[in-house]
């Protein structure tokens, strides 16, 4: 059994906070609320909540689910928190205007597969999810009114984006500062040791979450701030589901594998670190050797799309996605054989043929890509928005982008 300090130094990785003063004083308190839950023989509470804004989560959070199941092979009692009420909001941190509000039936929707998403990274049997509709949708006026009481207005606004908005004549509107608020009040209603969270979450945990706590007569959580984002497929930014350079988890083998190759290759040291979880001293020396051309970039990036794809999927979906892959790039340009098959059953668009089989999100989507000369029929460039696939051109190969495919046949399976 791991002792405190080897805990304290596993747990306590990756952290950063803006400050070494700081830093220094979430170890030093989470080495207390471990003594002390030993002295009361129980494990620590730990979290981390996950806002159901959309369908899937991506590469990016599993981060955080690392830090978690850290925590639950130490034995604490970690609970993946699913932020069915705060999403109705939308968290306003590192944003430069308002979000769009969701409504419940948005947010069910989205959740669906939350779970199972997680359990790619969490033990399942070992894993507490809640949602946090269970103690915030029973608050009335009067209990907002009460908890608000704990903080200042001036609190709120030395917030890097809400500064930034104020000095560009934005607007911030007021339900804006309940999400932090809401948020505290998770760490209350679960009684938590322990919250863990990305930079962006910052303010809500290390300030809001800890003054409500206190305020209202618990012992403040300890924040574990992660101090790494993952980066997007554009290798710049961080990944996100908005600015459409996010890897879901939910891809299939094939999308997931090209999106890793579609890395730029500044971008394969820190996806090594944070992803497969490699030390300071393995990605040094990784670096080192692909500057001295001691390894190639495209080959060293194909073995961590297999890896990548290996954790989430199988080993076997690796291989097949690396053999498709090296069929369509590697084999001059030539098709992937095992290509998925759908029926056309009568005239249709090539936009709603697009959305119906979910190779795009909507016809907006289908229409942008068409105009960016990103759709291909039998590997000739679509250009009309008014494109139609007739019974007459089936059988016939419909290409989004460089990595989906799928063949159109008519109803009996046949070209006749």
């Amino acid at each position: 059994m791991a002792t405190i300090d080897e805990q304290v130094e596993v747990l306590m990785s990756g952290t950063a906070y803006g400050d070494d003063e700081t830093r220094a004083n979430m170890a030093k308190d989470l080495r207390a609320r471990l003594q002390e839950c030993e002295r009361e023989g129980r494990p620590l509470r730990v979290y981390c909540g996950y806002d159901p804004r959309t369908s899937d989560l991506h590469l990016g959070h599993t981060i955080t689910m690392r830090k978690l199941r850290q925590f639950q092979d130490f034995g604490h009692d970690v609970t993946f928190l699913v932020g069915t009420f705060t999403s109705l909001i939308g968290d306003p941190s590192d944003k430069d205007s308002a979000r769009d509000q969701l409504t419940m039936r948005n947010v069910e929707d989205n959740m669906r597969t939350y779970a199972e998403q997680a359990f790619k990274i969490l033990d399942e049997e070992r894993t507490r999810v809640r949602r946090n509709d269970e103690w915030l949708a029973p608050l009335d006026f009067a209990d907002i009114i009460r908890l608000a009481s704990h903080f200042t207005v001036q609190q709120f606004m030395v917030r890097e984006n809400f500064a930034k908005r104020i000095d560009e004549g934005k607007a911030i509107y007021l339900h804006e500062f309940f999400y932090a608020l809401m948020q505290a009040y998770d760490a209350v209603a679960q009684e938590a040791d322990v919250q863990v969270g990305g930079q962006d979450q910052l303010f809500n945990i290390l300030v809001a979450g800890r003054k409500l706590q206190t305020g209202l007569g618990q012992k403040p959580q300890v924040a574990i701030i992660m101090g790494e984002s993952l980066p997007g497929t554009d290798g710049e930014v961080k990944m996100s589901k908005s600015l459409g350079n996010h890897i879901p988890l939910l891809s299939e083998p094939w999308d997931m594998f090209g999106k890793v190759m579609s890395l730029p290759d500044k971008s394969m040291g820190v996806f090594h670190k944070l992803i497969l979880g490699w030390t300071p001293a393995q990605v040094n020396e990784l670096d080192a050797k692909l500057a001295a051309g001691e390894l190639h970039p495209n080959e060293t990036k194909m073995g961590l799309a297999r890896e990548i794809v290996s954790i989430f999927h199988s080993r076997e979906d690796a291989d097949a996605a690396q053999l498709r892959w090296n069929e369509v790039f590697r084999g001059g340009g030539g098709l992937p054989a095992d290509m998925d098959q759908a029926v056309v059953p009568a005239e249709e668009e090539i936009r709603d043929i697009l959305v119906r089989l979910k190779m795009v999100g909507s016809r907006g989507e289908a229409k942008r890509l068409i105009q960016q000369n990103g759709v291909r029929l039998n590997e000739e460039k679509v250009d009309s928005l008014q494109a139609t696939i007739t019974q007459e051109m089936l059988p016939a190969v419909l290409q989004v982008g460089k990595r989906q495919f799928v063949r159109l046949i008519k109803p009996n399976g046949g070209s006749e």
